[in-house]
């Protein structure tokens, strides 16, 4: 009978706590280097974010990140840029919402970006208008109705 040489098995290992709930200190953006809000998650390690300079990058979820920071639309992150890409950039660090807070508390976010709603499109640039598609109604119009 063969002895057991680890100490279990996936499970184990899926549930063992990387201890994330520590503060960590604020990491700002150096040069090459942007601040990003993830548009839309694409699979394969991918995802679309809108770089606070105003460029769409189609970002890549670095091999450390990858199935143990889990990253969602509307998140704020940390993105390296390629110098022979400039539409492709890397994710370095995904940023909690307590974070990006005091990131735009410090002047290094703008302030037409939405933070904690989780929401695709989060800088008010010229976006496609979605949900501008409503009328208004008094209350003498519906009467006429």
């Amino acid at each position: 009978m063969p002895k057991n040489k680890g100490k279990g098995g996936k499970n184990r290992k899926r549930g063992k706590n990387e201890a994330d709930d520590d503060k960590r200190e604020l990491v700002f953006k150096e040069d090459g280097q942007e601040y990003a809000q993830v548009l839309r998650m694409l699979g394969n390690g991918r995802c679309e974010s809108m770089c606070i300079d105003g460029t769409k990058r189609l970002s890549h979820i670095r091999g450390k990140m990858h199935k143990k920071v889990w990253i969602a639309a509307g998140d704020i992150i940390l993105v390296g840029l390629r110098d022979y890409q400039d539409d492709k950039a890397d994710v370095i660090l995904k940023y909690m919402p307590d974070e990006a807070r005091l990131l735009k508390a410090y002047g290094e976010l703008p302030d037409n970006i939405r933070l904690n709603e989780g929401i695709v499109g989060g800088i008010d640039d010229e976006e496609d208008g979605a949900g501008d598609d409503y009328i208004e109604f008094e209350d003498e119009d519906i009467d006429k109705i």
